[in-house]
């Protein structure tokens, strides 16, 4: 064009600014010859639109310095720009520019500062300018105020303020009806969202794409996956985001294989699959264990490209973690270029529910390094769940404090986790502070404390919190019977045993697994009634599993009852081949009788058939380090002393009257071998470390991987009284507070 004047300046800087080519609008913005209002708004427009926050802000106040007045329009632009990324400060600032300029009372400008306002969650603010614009409003100035609403998760005011909209006559249209739709299913208003869906029919507005993809989100979030369903089957356009707010749906609900056919469905029709669909499809894998598909859908996102964006690899590593494909879902985490809290914890939870709990604090570790990621109740709930399972105190203390230090809202899930924690790590003390400070519990909380009560040796006090729990209307579960006859059995509650069993499937309509028979038989066989115990064995719903018959053969160990014990003890041949355990038990039972050539045979069948006993070990910690020992170690740098210091404990013991028991000891030999055989047992090496090591008034914590023996018992009581010290051992069956010579099992163990 050899003559170009304003218009056609004005006109080529806005389409390019609105297209995206923000430098080719600049270039031409700069060689324009005259830069009215309307220059300077189409080039601010188009900054605005792109989300380019400094350069917008930069050039609207180069406009307000050159002399040239922003217009409506130009406010508008800014504060949709201060909506888009809740800039409050900014978007005050041009909110005061407008009151100096006259123009808060322009209807684009007011409907401007309601949005900005409603999105920065400044709901107040935007009510309150709301109603001070009474004649500067029109559908759009009310579409902003029901959209804050709904931004606001205050559906029930949406829900009212559309009702108002509706007799008050204003227009709604396909931006109104999105935004109620949204509030409804945020609150799970499927019947208020239907009478929307009549609006809609009515208004003439059914057939437009962005209000089809709102009903058909409103009725999946809604759990109404059949209109969901009906509803995406009757758009002529086929929406990406309507089919995956169906795959969200079905995900959800459970229904992981219709998820997964809707997918299949999706990718037939050659539709545009995006970074939402992916992670809802994976999300689907995860729980069913489908590594086939799982792998078909990550090959999908590599030839798709989608294999750079950060929502579907966080989705990949969860998928993978759960499917205990620990390997894939690392190296995927380790080629990401950004890590979030999402990885962070997807990661960290898939170690942890594999078992892999020590890996899983030192990739907490790796991310609390960072100092980049902010904890969240996921992780931490599941860190202490590790720590729990580790039984690392220390290391579950200091997360508390991170968590406390941090100020994150703590979460029922949480404080169940601290609760588990502290009652697993045997400072039942502290998770009954944690279980007094919640505000809100459930029967995972009440369950965490009974069980730990149980395992702590405070029985009684499991059988009184359940009677809190039913009082407070909470109904017990699988778990919590478990706890609770553990509790029976550890302070020879019997009739209390029997009672609670019975009242599983009689009044709370639980049938007893195998764990609740081998409760309840050990209980029974703890109080000498064996006959019954076997009757209970042979009456039993479910067929009977190693637990069962271990807790039959323990019972025969502790009364010396040979005959019912060597029939257990062939039944955990055929079910547990490879366990020693049983062996190990028949050998402690002939050898407690007398029968050394009996013992020495069920020996000799175990080398026969290449079955070792695992060794028994007690460690403790001191000074951030774990210190392991085994019967008669020589191994440690600190032996000398340590032998010395047992020495020292036994001749003491043995002047207040400790003997020992030589029942305990499983070979034929002296009773001087005998004796110095029990003196270095692992537990009581591990003792002496502690005496030595642990300051006067701390806590000596012990760990044990086999049940601790008698004798050891008997000495720590001993021990305990004569050092003035509160000792505690966790063996593998549960803790023994050892305090003034007495053990909270009260020797019913």
């Amino acid at each position: 064009m050899p003559d170009k004047d304003e218009f056609t300046w004005n006109t080529m800087v806005a389409a390019y600014a609105n297209s995206g080519r923000l430098t080719d609008a600049r270039k031409l913005f700069d060689e324009s010859p005259v830069k009215g209002s309307i220059t300077w708004s189409g080039l601010i427009a188009g900054y605005c639109r792109y989300g380019c926050e400094v350069e917008a802000f930069k050039l609207f106040s180069e406009m307000h310095m050159e002399g040239q007045r922003p217009t409506q329009y130009t406010m508008g632009s800014v504060l949709r720009l201060c909506s888009m990324t809740s800039s409050l400060q900014r978007g005050e600032q041009i909110h005061g520019y407008a009151l100096k300029t006259g123009n808060d009372g322009n209807v684009f400008v007011a409907t401007g500062l309601v949005d900005m306002y409603a999105k920065c969650m400044c709901i107040i603010e935007a009510e309150s300018l709301f109603e001070k614009v009474a004649d500067a409003k029109n559908h759009a100035t009310w579409t902003a105020m029901l959209t804050g609403y709904s931004h606001n998760r205050d559906s029930f005011q949406a829900m009212d303020f559309f009702r108002h909209m509706r007799a008050q006559g204003v227009e709604i249209n396909q931006f109104t009806f999105p935004s109620i739709l949204t509030a409804c299913a945020a609150v799970l208003a499927n019947d208020f969202g239907l009478q929307v869906h009549g609006c809609i029919v009515k208004s003439g507005f059914g057939s437009n794409i962005f209000v089809q993809s709102a009903l058909v989100d409103m009725y999946a979030k809604c759990r109404d996956l059949k209109s969901a369903k009906k509803k995406l089957e009757s758009m002529e356009i086929d929406d990406a985001i309507s089919w995956n707010s169906l795959i969200v749906g079905f995900v959800n609900q459970g229904l992981k294989g219709e998820a997964l056919y809707t997918f299949q469905r999706m990718h037939a029709k050659n539709m545009k699959i995006d970074e939402y669909t992916l992670p809802s499809v994976l999300n689907s894998l995860a729980s069913t264990k489908d590594v086939r598909n799982a792998k078909s859908v990550h090959c999908l996102i590599l030839k798709s490209g989608f294999g750079r964006y950060q929502v579907v690899n966080n989705a990949l590593v969860d998928v993978y973690s759960k499917q205990g494909n620990l390997d894939s879902a690392l190296t995927i985490f380790n080629h990401m270029e950004g890590k979030d809290v999402v990885s962070w914890t997807s990661l960290v939870v898939g170690y942890s529910h594999n078992g892999s709990y020590e890996e899983s604090l030192k990739l907490f570790c790796a991310m609390h390094v960072t100092g980049s990621i902010q904890l969240d109740q996921l992780i931490v709930a599941n860190i202490m769940s590790s720590c729990a399972e580790l039984a690392i105190m220390e290391f579950g203390q200091q997360l508390h404090a991170i968590l406390v230090k941090s100020g994150l809202e703590s979460s029922l899930s949480v404080d169940n986790s601290l609760v588990t924690m502290y009652a697993k790590c045997g400072a039942i003390l502290d998770a009954n502070r944690v279980f007094d400070s919640m505000q809100n519990r459930n029967v995972i909380t009440y369950t965490a404390l009974i069980v730990g009560y149980a395992q702590n040796g405070k029985g009684l006090y499991s059988l009184l919190l359940y009677d809190q729990m039913i009082s407070a209307g909470i109904a017990p579960d699988y778990i919590t019977f478990i706890g609770l006859l553990f509790a029976c059995s550890h302070t020879g509650s019997l009739e209390k045993g029997r009672s609670y069993f019975n009242s599983m499937d009689n009044i709370h309509g639980i049938k007893p697994g195998a764990e609740h028979y081998a409760c309840m038989i050990d209980l029974l066989g703890r109080s000498g009634n064996l006959s019954e115990a076997k009757q209970l064995l042979d009456q039993m719903d479910v067929e009977p599993d190693a637990t069962v018959w271990k807790s039959l053969l323990g019972a025969c160990r502790m009364h010396k009852e040979l005959e019912m014990g060597e029939m257990a003890a062939k039944e955990l041949f055929e079910l547990e081949p490879k366990n020693s355990m049983p062996y190990v038990m028949l050998s402690n039972l002939y050898s407690a009788a007398g029968r050394w050539e009996d013992a020495a045979k069920i020996r000799k069948l175990m080398k026969c058939r290449g079955i070792s006993k695992e060794p028994g070990s007690s460690w403790t910690q001191a000074n951030g380090k774990t210190h392991t020992f085994v019967s008669e170690d020589r191994s440690h740098p600190m032996m000398a002393r340590i032998y010395s210091k047992i020495d020292e404990v036994i001749a003491l013991i043995k002047e207040a009257g400790y003997v020992p028991d030589m029942s305990f000891v499983l070979h034929d030999m002296e009773r001087e071998g005998k004796e110095l055989g029990l003196a270095y047992h692992s537990e009581k090496l591990a003792l002496a470390f502690g005496l030595l090591v642990v300051p006067s008034g701390a806590v000596i914590r012990i760990y044990k991987n086999l049940r601790v023996c008698g004798d050891c018992h008997t000495a720590f009581k001993y021990i305990s009284s004569l050092y003035d010290r509160h000792i505690v051992l966790r063996d593998s069956n549960c803790f023994h507070h050892f305090v003034d010579g007495k053990c909270s099992c009260g020797d019913y163990w």
